[in-house]
């Protein structure tokens, strides 16, 4: 009898040891949906961004179950601001510039024509108070923003005319988004926004006459070598084109703190490992587009530049009055632009000129 009762106490221990445990190992399933900006299987940006989605699903073992869309697949590229803003979707993966008709200050977190390259940007936000302010700006529109890749020194753009003086860019109509976009329309040009997959298009239809998209390996993809004759260096509007992940709030409020470092994780190590990507294969395929395909490799010169960076100026200081927000993230910005940048002049730029000089290439 003594037996029986301790076996079948021993018996309902265990199984009320077992439904004490329970909810401590079952952990219920959350819903991601991350809508994009970039096309599906578009090499560069739009396979870093599904790269990160499947990576969020497997650090986390399936437990947040992420649903991807590519532009156009459930909203319009320039759609997915307001689709993650009011709840519709949980994330988006794009360039914070896209949102500057909303608040210019959005614009820094991606790029300013004359601003920070990769490693000046990476610092600002890991060290100089770039998250902390992408934090202040995302609050305002109920996001939480972190960078998720890096696009590098984007080339100057395509042209179907040579551009030998500021007069040359007068009336020309150029695919050029962000602030960008507003140093060309100083300067006399006409700027259109158009997503990705829209551009090769345009610029064969004439009813564009220029673009700048990235650089070498995005830009081939896009086969824009077909559609204009002239490949103009360096881009003066995105030196160093953050990308990011961006939240909505709420979702990002109600994950346990595991998952939150979970996605920042993941976000960081693809900031990283986009930017290395696109840098190895920038390289590989400038060679390409210059030696298979003949494409005409053009420097803008000194007096294209400087007209560039007066209009720069003009822009970022207009961009700077718009709020005590606006100016708080521009005077951060450009105090690392001048203390990073001044290092950089001494330490990357000058070290690389003089190695290539050296090696003749």
């Amino acid at each position: 009898m003594e037996r029986r009762k301790f076996l079948k106490t021993a018996a309902g221990g265990t199984v009320g040891a077992a439904a004490l445990a329970a909810p401590a190992v079952a952990q219920e399933r959350t819903d991601m949906v991350i809508v994009s900006t970039w096309g599906r299987d578009f090499p560069g940006l739009g396979t870093s961004a599904q790269r990160l989605a499947a990576r969020i699903e497997e650090l986390t073992e399936g437990r947040i179950a992420v649903q991807y869309f590519a532009a156009g697949e459930r909203v319009g590229a320039f759609d997915s601001f307001d689709e993650v803003a009011s709840g519709n979707a949980q994330a988006y993966i794009a360039a914070d510039y896209y949102w500057k008709g909303k608040h210019p200050g959005w614009a820094p977190f991606t790029a300013v024509p004359f601003g920070l390259t990769y490693n000046e940007i990476d610092a600002w936000m890991k060290f100089g108070g770039g998250q902390e302010l992408l934090d202040k700006i995302g609050a305002e529109f109920g996001i939480k923003g972190m960078p998720c890749g890096n696009t590098g020194v984007q080339k100057g753009g395509w042209f179907n005319k040579e551009i030998n003086s500021p007069e040359d860019l007068k009336g020309l109509k150029m695919r050029i988004p962000g602030l960008g976009g507003d140093v060309m329309a100083k300067v006399g040009a006409s700027p259109v926004s158009l997503p990705g997959g829209q551009i090769y298009e345009n610029l064969v239809s004439g009813a564009i006459d220029a673009t700048e998209w990235v650089g070498p390996w995005n830009d081939f993809f896009l086969k824009l070598y077909e559609a204009a004759k002239y490949y103009y260096w360096p881009g003066m509007h995105e030196p160093g084109s953050q990308l990011s992940l961006g939240l909505n709030a709420e979702f990002w409020g109600s994950l346990s703190q595991s998952d939150k470092n979970i996605i920042t994780s993941a976000s960081a190590e693809e900031n990283a490992m986009q930017a290395a990507e696109t840098n190895y294969n920038n390289g590989i395929y400038l060679t390409r587009l210059v030696n298979e395909y003949g494409v005409e490799l053009r420097e803008f010169n000194d007096d294209v530049y400087e007209a560039f960076g007066e209009a720069a100026t003009e822009v970022i200081e207009e961009a700077r009055d718009h709020s005590p927000l606006a100016a708080e993230i521009f005077d951060s910005f450009l105090a690392v632009r001048d203390n990073v940048g001044s290092y950089t002049n001494y330490a990357d730029a000058s070290y690389v000129v003089k190695r290539n000089r050296f090696l003749g290439i």
